[in-house]
């Protein structure tokens, strides 16, 4: 497990980025090396993208795809930048995670793809699966009294679940009950410099 977690703070500091929004309560002691040089506009802007791709979970490709239905949506409704963090958020591993129901995304990713989650009473394996408003995630009732997730729920039952989703803990079960606005989003990008680097 120890091994596993230096290359995550290490890249968390290379982005600058506390590694408590990847769920990871561990800090790294290092300052990161260019912490005095000046970093370009475009700098800036690959920086903001490649923390959101990291906080996410998802590569270049995804996440071009998703930036591609932001910009469309925001020709009927929103902002890009917003549009693109909503979309993010309404993931299944995301959702997942916030809920509690994993202490990183990357955990939440791996219970989805061993097929313990049901979304509106059907399985489904697919972390990027996009939720809707209305759409409720459970734990499959045969797995829902593992130990797994009593051990979990010890570490996120502290965690604040977003007011776009209700958390019932006991039953291991979630609902969306909005979409998620930028002001309930709690990572730490700029999403305007995304914008702006694909706006390019």
């Amino acid at each position: 497990m120890a091994r596993e977690m230096v290359p995550v703070l290490k890249r968390c500091r290379s982005l600058d980025l506390d590694p408590i929004y990847l769920g990871i309560a561990k800090k790294s002691k290092k300052q990161p090396a260019n912490s005095r040089k000046k970093i370009s506009e475009y700098g800036l802007q690959m920086r903001e993208k490649q923390k959101a791709k990291f906080i996410y979970g998802v590569l270049e490709k995804q996440f071009r795809g998703y930036y591609a239905k932001a910009e469309k949506m925001a020709k009927k409704e929103g902002i890009p930048g917003e549009n693109l963090l909503m979309l993010l958020e309404l993931r299944l591993d995301n959702v997942m995670f916030r809920l509690g129901y994993g202490r990183t995304r990357k955990e939440a990713r791996q219970i989805v793809r061993h097929k313990h989650v049901l979304v509106n009473g059907k399985a489904v394996d697919i972390p990027s699966y996009s939720l809707k408003v209305g759409d409720v995630i459970e734990i499959k009732e045969k797995y829902a009294t593992m130990q797994r997730y009593k051990d979990i729920l010890e570490v996120t039952d502290t965690r604040i679940v977003p007011e776009w989703l209700t958390a019932d803990h006991e039953n291991l079960k979630g609902t969306v009950v909005a979409r998620p606005q930028r002001a309930q989003i709690d990572v730490p990008v700029e999403e305007t410099f995304i914008v702006e680097l694909y706006s390019k």
